[in-house]
């Protein structure tokens, strides 16, 4: 199993405990409480969309060593093996979500649907170039709401669309990770990134908003990672603002914990305003972190970050989950 895999493993570890809580009672209540998944997002839960996109279906998930250790093959998942949404499908007994873009018909989506593109972004294409700034794809937050619509209506005209709704589990991101990096990319700061904040996290009430409004009865909202941990990144970096004890890159750490912060104070509102659904959060920063600081429990060893990158370097989007599986 590659370092990856087990990076998933750990995540998946994490959530699906949370995603119990929300099912209430043991592996086999849960199992029998959904039907099906519905999810959104980026690389970390894309399971085959870049393929089907000709801005990515060339990407690295399309080429070996990605799928290696599962599926035999790549699969347009930026992983060698599963991603968290597989691990959480299996863990319900529900069959993994179609991607949609891979999908025809109303069958192919009533036991779940991934709409989650690697290299998304939260925000449109409209907020990035008010801003100079140009999205690694061309799929964000919008587009798979819209995608979503899409399937809303072809379910309808076949199947009890409100019972399906009801029935399947929404996990709603992780998404953002590519908003800012798009925002670094061009040179902008962390304190420049800050003002990102409030329009992702805005971004994702609407999609959660959105669920809730067609029927959903239980939606998992995970949040952001560590940025300041990722390899690639601290390759990049030249500071010295580093965090002694993990090592990683302190300003972009504290960005994701203002992301975080602002995710669970919209999280609250949404829950007050909801009170039959249960909207969960799914604590991605502290898996990874966990991750970092015990590395040995989870079977790997730290990741080293002192490789210098060549110098024509760019940055690429969902940089956390494209790395080099042959480690």
């Amino acid at each position: 199993m590659g370092q990856f895999s087990r990076f998933l493993v750990a995540v998946a570890v994490a959530l699906l405990p949370v995603i119990g809580a929300a099912g209430g009672g043991g592996a086999r209540d849960r199992g029998t409480r959904y039907a099906g998944v519905f999810s959104f997002g980026d690389s970390l839960t894309d399971t085959g969309n870049s393929l089907c996109l000709a801005a990515t279906r060339k990407g690295p998930s399309s080429r070996p060593p990605y799928g290696e250790t599962f599926f035999r093959r790549p699969t347009g998942r930026a992983s060698d093996g599963r991603l968290v949404v597989d691990f959480i499908a299996e863990a319900l007994g529900v069959p993994h979500p179609t991607p949609y873009l891979a999908g025809k018909s109303a069958e192919d989506f009533r036991r779940g649907v991934n709409f989650a593109v690697g290299g998304a972004t939260a925000l449109g294409p409209d907020f990035f170039k008010s801003r100079g700034l140009k999205p690694f794809v061309p799929v964000s937050f919008t587009n798979q709401a819209t995608w979503f619509k899409n399937v809303l209506q072809l379910l309808a005209s076949v199947h009890n669309r409100t019972r399906i709704m009801a029935s399947s589990l929404f996990i709603v991101g992780e998404i953002g990770v590519n908003d800012y990096l798009v925002a670094f990319a061009e040179n902008t700061t962390v304190e420049e990134a800050r003002a990102f904040v409030p329009h992702i996290v805005g971004a994702v009430r609407s999609v959660v908003t959105e669920v809730i409004a067609a029927g959903a009865r239980t939606v998992l909202v995970p949040g952001m990672i560590p940025l300041g941990c990722e390899p690639q990144l601290l390759a990049l970096d030249q500071s010295s603002d580093h965090d002694p004890a993990s090592g990683c890159i302190k300003p972009l750490n504290d960005l994701a914990e203002l992301h975080n912060r602002a995710l669970n104070g919209m999280l609250r509102e949404l829950r007050r305003a909801n009170p039959r659904t249960a909207i969960l959060y799914a604590d991605l920063y502290g898996a990874v972190a966990d991750l970092i600081a015990s590395p040995r429990k989870y079977g790997t060893h730290a990741c080293a970050s002192n490789h210098q990158p060549p110098a024509n370097h760019q940055l690429s989007p969902d940089l956390v989950f494209s790395v080099d599986l042959r480690v």
